[in-house]
């Protein structure tokens, strides 16, 4: 059930009346798990099986650490559990391929059956949000929740549940207590969010995927100009599909009176590695920087360990994106950029002297260079893009105009929002203009069909 569509429509049409009524009433939360239920189980009902077990698994977990001395097991229970869950349905294919690979390299015959499985869609997101509320009890950073039902509606609140972004228990779960506090403002932001989230949907993301899917498809076909364009447009395609998820996530469920945090901040402005990745799926980011760099031990213990952890996290980073050499490869190059920028980065002349647009430049070239390795295929045909782009001809492109006003206009709005015209572009009656604006956009040209997010995948 995708937010741009029909079905979503109908289904948040009957869901809000029902859930504005009765929200003052015990039938809230009960409510709103069924309709985040219903909602998960549009795609496949079977997905329901997981789901559940993966809530009720974490949520027996956390009771076990608290009643038992033994809470160390309890969490390696739920931390085995969520990563096994991950390894089978995403990863099990991969693992057997790269298996059966090494078993033909040394002249074994016999070959592992992969799993043929369908992966479930959202399970990345959603075993990570509920693993680190095992972790952060486990640390006593919170505390147990004692309502399966109110767990089960934070694991699986339908808005955020499918892609993100990845909510904390310390931030969400306070906000499933008592009767959710739901203003005027919070219906208009939360109407205006969406509207943003769908027209970067439908009328930006969609629309450059038109010409870097054709470009991709068959890669040796095209020269330089076009594959670079292509990247380029897949780079923005990537940015407007995701964010324009979590816009309309975050505005469902604003009107719903729940605030979800901010997941992207602009980060093609990013004037460093470090400050795209705090700018870019920043739920994810956090997430890895709390759960696998910072106990890795982070920056603690010297360069050349800091350089280790940067490593594993982004290679995991990668390989969570998708169960392919490519992925890895994304997360690697981006590992080793933020390793040789890093002390540049803290250089006082590179700090004060060197000018802003230069840095947001490289770094611009930098993240759109190593899309090429999360859009290709696979590696032989990301080295393929490569090897053309620098050695093809310039043949004419033939990138669409509008795909490029539109995405100037939005770079435009960007700096414009990082600048000191923020009041301005802030400003009521500007920022009204620019729904209607985005309304009427849409109702003149509707899309391109019913194309799923791209995270989904994932």
């Amino acid at each position: 059930m995708l937010f741009h569509t029909w079905p979503f429509f109908i289904f948040f049409l009957i869901f809000y009346p029902i859930y504005i009524a009765i929200k003052h009433t015990k039938w809230c939360l009960p409510w709103l798990l069924l309709a985040s239920y219903v909602f998960y189980a549009w795609w496949n009902p079977l997905y329901l099986i997981l789901i559940v077990y993966s809530t009720l698994l974490d949520y027996i977990a956390v009771n076990g650490m608290a009643k038992s001395q033994k809470k160390k097991l309890w969490l390696w229970i739920s931390i085995v559990n969520n990563l096994w869950l991950l390894g089978f349905f995403k990863y099990g294919g991969f693992i057997t391929d790269n298996i059966n690979g090494v078993l033909s390299a040394i002249g074994l015959a016999y070959q592992i059956p992969a799993p043929d499985v369908l992966l479930p869609v959202g399970i990345s997101f959603y075993t990570f949000q509920s693993m680190s509320y095992t972790i952060d009890f486990y640390r006593g950073q919170i505390q147990r929740e004692p309502s399966f039902i109110r767990f089960a509606a934070f694991v699986s609140l339908f808005p955020q549940l499918v892609a993100g972004p990845i909510e904390r228990a310390k931030n969400l779960l306070p906000q499933l207590y008592g009767v959710p506090r739901i203003t005027r403002l919070d219906i208009t932001d939360g109407m205006s969010l969406f509207v943003l989230g769908l027209f970067k949907k439908v009328a930006l993301a969609n629309y450059l995927a038109l010409y870097a899917d054709r470009v991709y498809a068959v890669p040796d076909q095209y020269q330089s100009p076009a594959l670079i364009l292509a990247t380029l447009a897949f780079g923005w395609q990537i940015y407007f599909d995701f964010s324009g998820y979590t816009d309309m996530a975050r505005g469902i469920a604003r009107m719903m009176g729940f605030k979800l945090m901010l997941n992207f901040n602009n980060p093609y402005l990013a004037t460093g590695l470090g400050d795209f990745w705090s700018r870019w799926h920043i739920s994810l980011s956090t997430w890895f920087k709390d759960y696998v760099y910072i106990p890795l031990g982070g920056n603690r213990k010297g360069t050349f360990f800091t350089y280790r952890n940067v490593s594993i996290t982004m290679v995991v980073s990668g390989l969570w994106h998708g169960a392919a050499w490519t992925f890895i490869i994304w997360g690697a190059l981006h590992a080793i950029g933020t390793m040789i920028t890093r002390e540049l980065e803290r250089n006082l002349w590179y700090k004060n002297s060197m000018p802003r647009w230069a840095k947001q430049l490289w770094v611009y070239i930098f993240t759109n260079f190593t899309w090429i390795f999360f859009r290709a295929e696979n590696v032989s045909e990301a080295w393929l893009i490569i090897c053309r782009i620098f050695t093809s001809g310039l043949a004419d492109p033939l990138f669409p105009i509008a795909a490029l006003v539109l995405t100037l206009s939005v770079t435009v709005y960007q700096y414009l929002y990082e600048s000191n015209w923020k009041r301005i572009v802030e400003y009521s009656p500007v920022r009204i203009s620019l729904v209607i604006l985005m309304i009427i956009y849409l109702s003149i040209f509707p899309g391109t069909g019913e194309q799923a997010f791209i995270y989904f995948q994932f």
